[in-house]
């Protein structure tokens, strides 16, 4: 049998990156490394439209800004899920005026985002899927001739089962609010992070721009080498290329802002002034996953990527942190703690993921206690 390594389109000349408008939008998505005019133009735009639908307002001050970043972490974003659900049974939660989210984050993004009536979709899809609903496993020899360990069709069609029409219709409309859903992907071509900017493209009215946005989620959660790279046809000049998106979680497991946007300068500067609560969701422990690595290249490989994965999150949670001191951000962070004990059978393993979810949910339901600095995750041991 012949095999052939698969095709795609030339990928865009690095110099004309940031000049292609993706469905012709100059706002669809941003460079966080450079673009950091752009996301800042993004945010006043944004608050343009919060004011009006709010009206005037005498003494310059606008409602909290409440922002919520969703990590990365395959089957554990049962966590997340759980704790979103369990935070609307307690009555604390409260509507995000930005939310992000990074591979399995970026799954959680649109319900979270939409609130508590998506509650029993995003419950649905942690809990009520097994393994083959995720992805279809592949000869060894993909190893060498194919793209990814795996077919992932069946994610595609579950996305594509709950982000219809009527979903992007509701994006587009809390977008029209002034709020913001970002998803992040790696241009692995560029070697670069991409922040999407979903309510603009929900809001673009293009004919393509359902398939864009599943797409874009897809491409959040392709593990490299595990799962598929997506390709997103582009123009330039009347040229096509292809660009190749991956997994955010390989330069960042989470995000808020880039670190280079001085959120209370940038405020100040222009007369804003609001109280913000960031609120970090962490699919993951803070402690090591402890486990007994066999003298195997396989076994050796998957825990050396296991930890840089680990510490990864770990290290983007401090930066988080450290931006929201500098901007007088209060924040508070979510992890899963060392009293969940449950050990999968098999990577999105349904009971896990169901047990996981249920953790989380009763811990918000009763009033998460959220962690407020990253010295106190470090001390702590079961939140």
């Amino acid at each position: 049998m012949a095999y052939s390594i698969r095709k795609r389109l030339v990928a865009p000349p690095a110099a004309e990156t940031e000049k292609i408008h993706v469905l012709g939008l100059p706002n669809a998505r941003f460079y966080p490394d450079r673009e950091i005019d752009a996301i800042v133009q993004e945010g006043l735009l944004a608050v343009d439209r919060e004011l009006a639908l709010l009206g005037s307002n005498p003494d310059g001050a606008l409602p909290p800004a409440n922002l919520l970043a969703i990590s990365g972490g395959g089957d554990k974003g049962a966590f997340g899920a759980g704790l979103m659900v369990g935070w609307t049974a307690s009555g604390q939660r409260p509507e995000f005026k930005l939310v992000t989210g990074v591979s399995t984050g970026a799954l959680i993004a649109p319900f979270a985002f939409l609130g508590p009536s998506r509650d029993e979709q995003l419950r649905s899809v942690f809990t009520g899927f097994t393994q083959e609903n995720i992805f279809i496993p592949r000869w060894l020899t993909s190893l060498l001739y194919d793209d990814a360990l795996a077919d992932t069709t069946p994610l595609f069609s579950l996305i594509s089962k709950f982000v219809n029409a009527e979903m992007l219709a509701d994006i587009a409309r809390e977008y029209s609010r002034g709020r913001l859903l970002f998803i992040g992907t790696t241009n692995i071509d560029l070697q670069r992070p991409v922040i999407w900017n979903m309510g603009a493209i929900a809001a673009s009215g293009h004919p393509g721009a359902l398939d864009l946005v599943r797409r874009i989620l897809l491409a959040s959660a392709a593990i490299p080498g595990a799962f598929p790279p997506v390709l997103i046809k582009v123009e330039n000049g009347g040229q096509a290329y292809n660009e190749m998106h991956v997994d955010g979680g390989t330069i960042a497991q989470a995000f808020l802002y880039p670190p280079a946007l001085e959120l209370e300068r940038e405020a100040a500067c222009r007369g804003i002034r609001r109280e913000r609560n960031a609120y970090v969701v962490r699919n993951g422990r803070f402690d090591p996953d402890w486990g007994t690595t066999q003298r195997s290249f396989l076994s050796i490989t998957q825990r050396t990527i296991d930890a840089m994965i680990h510490y990864s999150g770990i290290s983007d949670a401090i930066r988080i942190h450290a931006d929201a001191q500098r901007d007088g951000v209060r924040f508070h962070l979510a992890y899963i703690g060392t009293d969940f004990q449950f050990t999968p059978l098999r990577k999105f393993d349904q009971a896990y993921m169901q047990a996981l979810f249920d953790y989380a949910f009763q811990k918000a339901r009763h009033g998460y206690s959220w962690v407020t600095s990253i010295s106190d995750a470090y001390g702590r041991r079961a939140v």
